[in-house]
């Protein structure tokens, strides 16, 4: 696909991406530590939500 910018913007462009803040290395995305973090915040939610049930609903008597 041909760009539709004017040929001197293009080549500023490509300077700004191609200066070294725009070449970090990253990890590669990790599904089971995204799953473990999803799976361990509802977990903690609920186990919270069921403690302060028990803190509200005390039987009267």
């Amino acid at each position: 696909m041909p760009s539709r910018l004017h040929p001197e913007d293009q080549k500023r462009v490509d300077e700004y991406l191609a200066s070294p803040i725009h070449q970090v290395e990253r990890k590669p995305f990790n599904v089971w530590l995204l799953l473990a973090v999803i799976l361990g915040s509802v977990l903690g939610m609920g186990l919270l939500a069921r403690f302060l049930a028990t803190l509200v609903l005390v039987p009267q008597g």
